[in-house]
């Protein structure tokens, strides 16, 4: 199984969100998209996929946690998360 930075979607609602990529960049979400069923057994089109990404890079960017704990106070929460389930290993 392909070790994926996203956990397998829980079950979730949205708000809406809309943006354009260029074409490489859809390319890969769409490449990203079918690993994800690959690896997981369940397909999900790619704007399922997309805010679990962000989350995920949000999460993993260190140059923005560390500007956002000195903007918000040294002892401040992460910023929020989606309900995601522990990742699979």
């Amino acid at each position: 199984m392909a070790d994926l930075k996203i956990a397998k979607l829980p079950d979730r609602k949205w708000t809406t969100i809309t943006f354009r990529a260029w074409p490489e960049l859809t390319v890969a979400l769409d490449q990203y998209a079918q690993l994800y069923g690959q690896t997981y057994g369940q397909s999900e089109p790619v704007p399922e996929l997309i805010p679990f990404m962000l989350e995920a890079l949000l999460k993993s960017d260190k140059a923005f946690l560390r500007a956002n704990r000195l903007a918000t106070g040294a002892g401040a929460a992460p910023p929020p998360s989606s309900p995601s389930p522990p990742r699979e290993t």
